[in-house]
């Protein structure tokens, strides 16, 4: 069930981004927007699509979240490839957008990105001007120096830190830098239904937190072809990680943990949420 449905909004939002993009014109930094948004699994964009379905919010007005999270996702990494901040040749198993063009491009096609994404969640076809204001505040919180930017700037902080960090500040930067987008895409069908959105933030911190802890046994367990990008740069930086600090056995059994928090979290849907939980399993369970 989640594997096909997982496809499925892949496949939807692509077409949704070949749509959106398909009209902004023929111009370098559009290829290179094209580019950073193709592939990869849309695990965000899925959240926010299950998340909607599972309060009856027609397809039709969650593609535009779906896509706009999936676009600022995209921005993130791409501006995080860059020289200046990881260093980065391979995303997905292609060039990453420095690489196929230039750096200058990276940039602002990355700012273009993040803008698209705004321009998105804001657009008419989602919802009432209450659920388009409150999905655009609250992801700006998410992505901003509240969120997935002040996750990134203390993870950069740390590769220069002369002590390294404890497991809570690693969880802290954490939070920021991966959980606060997967907590977004996943109250996101509450916000558009205006519903409450307490059992979706257990669910998808829960949820964050096991993504980056399996992130990290990549880095270690995992190897370029496969995962897609490079692997063993923790490591080889003396990054602090979940790994280093709690050991390979432990950070594992830590993510399965979390898996049950997140899974229980859903209780108040029933079978109606099933899809989300087999999503929280398959996080802990991925080779890329």
């Amino acid at each position: 069930m989640f594997g096909t449905r997982l496809t499925q909004c892949a496949a939807d939002i692509q077409a949704h981004f070949d749509t959106v993009l398909g009209n902004l014109g023929d111009f370098p930094v559009i290829h290179a927007m094209g580019h950073a948004t193709n592939g990869g699994k849309r695990l965000r964009g899925f959240l926010v699509l299950e998340s909607a379905r599972i309060h009856g919010i027609d397809a039709a007005r969650a593609i535009w979240p779906a896509t706009a999270i999936e676009a600022l996702h995209a921005y993130s990494l791409v501006h995080d490839d860059l020289p200046c901040m990881d260093d980065d040749d391979l995303r997905r198993g292609q060039p990453t957008v420095h690489k196929k063009w230039d750096d200058a491009t990276a940039v602002l096609a990355g700012d273009a990105l993040q803008t698209l994404a705004f321009e998105m969640v804001s657009h008419p076809g989602v919802g009432n001007g209450n659920v388009r204001a409150d999905l655009a505040l609250s992801l700006a919180k998410a992505s901003g120096a509240q969120g997935m930017v002040l996750g990134q700037a203390l993870d950069i902080a740390a590769e220069t830190a002369d002590i390294p960090l404890t497991l809570a500040q690693i969880t802290t930067l954490q939070a920021g830098k991966t959980g606060a987008l997967i907590e977004w895409s996943a109250t996101a069908g509450a916000r558009m239904a205006q519903a409450d959105v307490s059992a979706l933030e257990t669910y998808s911190r829960a949820l964050g937190l096991a993504f980056q802890i399996a992130d990290d046994i990549l880095d270690v367990e995992g190897d370029a072809a496969t995962v897609g990008k490079a692997t063993g740069k923790d490591a080889d930086a003396g990054k602090a990680t979940f790994v280093s600090l709690l050991g390979l056995d432990e950070a594992k059994r830590r993510a399965t943990q979390l898996v049950e928090s997140a899974s229980d979290a859903l209780s108040v849907y029933g079978d109606d949420a099933e899809t989300l939980r087999q999503a929280a399993r398959f996080v802990v369970a991925r080779k890329s």
